[in-house]
């Protein structure tokens, strides 16, 4: 890989200096989405990154096939946006309130240029849940700006995941966003694209076509002036990395156009490359009117997010007082975080990261067909950028998934670590985002671990 990359010693760690950091993390820590009883003892502690690689505190070197969680873009151990950061905070950390830094104008200019419109706006936070609330309270008030005053309802798709806050988890209904109760009066779901298992019988683009004419038929049902926006990922990771046929993203336009209905792209996970384009949509032809971002923005390397609101939208809180769009968030667009960002993206652009996401996405999707050979692969989805699944099957014929009893992502999660990859809650569906810096040879190492580790599975699922 090209680049700036710290180049250390990696940290030794004694037994007792492992053993003693395992039990204050089970007795302490308490780990996202995750539960205690499952790693107690056996917590995965990673000391160091370089490239697409990481190792843990007993030396294993592991390619990171999630980068991070579908976010270290540029990769680990850039020693720029180290510098980057650091000099940020010896010059002015944060800024008064009511003021600005230096970074934090670059960036919005930065990101407009980059951006469908490059007349943006673009409202930093600190992460994706807030650049999905931002947006949706953008939307509800520029409808209620532009006359639709009684416009509160968000339209998502079922098993979609928007976030962990309070109003991001009522959006799509995904078991993983753990709702906890009553979600947000006006979350209303339809079906969501899947290209594996079709909602409906006919011709794969006529289906994609009829599950974006689901989102008109809630919308006349519930009366066009009740709906302030309909928000989506451009391809759906909870979902499984489902990417729909471009016309599914050209309907949803049409009809948020037909009904003067805001149309959300939540690219909290597809932004900044991930797709083979800067922002996913460049490849359906279409452009939102506000979309979310994080993750890749600073690879990383500090928490920040944003929601990326076209002139039309933007524009409509321009005026008197109470035209404001009164929204605050303390840490939201921190200067150090745009710092980062800025030089991150700086790599983008010398090493032309968006463009061997492309190259090398086709290229995994390639060889990811070899997998097939497997009885127990029922399907492989890819080939837009550095963004695929395989996805496991009980019976290939008849698309049977595996038992839940059976603990299939334990098992898997283990035996891909045995064989020196990562992919996050491996199990039915193994997803692949690794860092966009990658090169054929690691693709090819990534691929053979996948291999011998589904030869692995398979043997012990038929003991």
């Amino acid at each position: 890989m090209e680049g700036n990359l710290i180049l250390s010693v990696t940290p030794v760690f004694s037994g007792d200096k492992i053993e003693e950091l395992q039990s204050v993390a089970g007795d302490h820590l308490f780990m996202h989405a995750q539960q205690v009883n499952d790693w107690r003892g056996n917590l995965k502690i990673f000391t160091k990154g370089e490239g697409v690689w990481v190792e843990d505190t007993n030396g294993n070197r592991l390619l990171d096939a999630m980068a991070g969680l579908w976010f270290k873009a540029a990769g680990y151990g850039r020693k720029e946006i180290s510098d980057a950061v650091q000099n940020q905070m010896l010059m002015i950390d944060t800024p008064p309130a009511g003021g600005a830094c230096v970074p934090q104008i670059e960036l919005s200019g930065k990101i407009a240029s980059l951006y469908h419109d490059t007349s943006a706006r673009v409202f930093f936070v600190s992460g994706g849940s807030e650049a999905v609330e931002t947006a949706v309270k953008m939307a509800k008030h520029y409808r209620h700006l532009t006359g639709k005053n009684g416009a509160f309802k968000i339209l998502s798709r079922r098993f979609s995941y928007h976030g962990a806050t309070a109003m991001a988890v009522s959006l799509g209904g995904s078991p993983a966003a753990d709702s906890v109760g009553p979600t947000m009066p006006g979350a209303i779901y339809v079906n969501n694209w899947n290209s594996y298992r079709m909602p409906y019988e006919g011709d794969p683009i006529d289906v994609a076509v009829k599950c974006a004419n689901e989102f008109e038929t809630v919308i006349l049902h519930e009366g066009p002036d009740s709906v302030a926006a309909i928000i989506a990922e451009p391809v759906s990771a909870a979902h499984g990395i489902q990417i729909p046929p471009v016309e599914y993203w050209q309907r949803l336009r049409e009809i948020a156009d037909k009904y003067d209905i805001v149309l959300i792209a939540d690219e909290v996970i597809t932004g900044f490359g991930r797709t083979g384009e800067y922002f996913a949509p460049t490849n359906f032809g279409i452009i939102p009117d506000i979309t979310t971002v994080a993750k890749a923005l600073t690879s990383g390397y500090a928490p920040l997010g944003a929601a990326i609101a076209t002139k039309k939208i933007s524009d409509a809180f321009i005026g008197e007082d109470d035209r404001t769009f009164k929204h605050l968030l303390t840490f939201g667009g921190h200067p150090v975080s745009c710092a980062a960002a800025i030089e991150n993206l700086k790599i983008f652009d010398r090493e032309d990261l968006v463009g061997n996401s492309r190259r090398m996405g086709e290229y995994l999707y390639e060889k990811l067909q070899k997998l097939y050979d497997h009885k127990i692969v029922g399907d492989i989805r890819g080939g837009l950028g550095l963004l695929a699944a395989v996805e496991l099957v009980n019976d290939r014929s008849t698309k049977t998934s595996f038992a839940a009893n059976i603990g299939l992502s334990k098992i898997l999660s283990k035996i891909l670590y045995d064989h020196k990859l990562i992919s996050f809650r491996a199990g039915d569906i193994i997803s692949i985002c690794p860092p966009l810096s990658i090169s054929k040879d690691e693709v090819d190492f990534l691929i053979s671990a996948l291999d011998e580790s589904l030869v692995e599975l398979s043997k012990k699922l038929t003991k």
